[in-house]
């Protein structure tokens, strides 16, 4: 499975839902892309003994998050086969402890996301990849 980085602002953090007796989530949204028109929000998750991950961090905070991209398929009785992702988040950190700035260091770019084989991916290559 594909893992990923991103690198965002905290704009939202819900509490822990549990949904059932073995699973819980907690839900969060990172805001990226904030110098740009149109800044992006980022919707994600933790689940189970992760949710807890997010209780040291306050809004406004510049983040880093390791995620996992998960998909799943459902047969909805009423709608037919539906699909669903989610952005499983597996490791928050502060940025500015993540990736310390030295004079001789250049600064990474605010959003990157980087695949298994650990290329990193610039948030135009992957707006250059949506289909709209």
């Amino acid at each position: 499975m594909a893992s990923f980085e991103i690198i965002g602002t905290l704009k939202t953090k819900q509490d822990t839902q549990v949904i059932s007796e073995k699973f819980s989530k907690r839900e969060f949204v990172l805001t990226t892309d904030t110098a740009s028109q149109y800044p992006q929000y980022i919707s994600m998750q933790l689940t189970q003994d992760k949710c807890s991950l997010l209780d040291s961090y306050q809004l406004g905070e510049e983040l880093k998050v390791s995620f996992n991209l998960r998909g799943r398929e459902w047969n909805n009785p009423t709608k037919g086969l539906q699909y669903f992702n989610s952005l499983e988040a597996w490791r928050i950190e502060r940025a500015s402890s993540a990736a310390p700035v030295s004079n001789n260091t250049p600064q990474a770019a605010p959003m990157q996301a980087t695949n298994a084989s650990s290329e990193v991916i610039s948030s135009k290559e992957i707006a250059d990849d949506l289909p709209f």
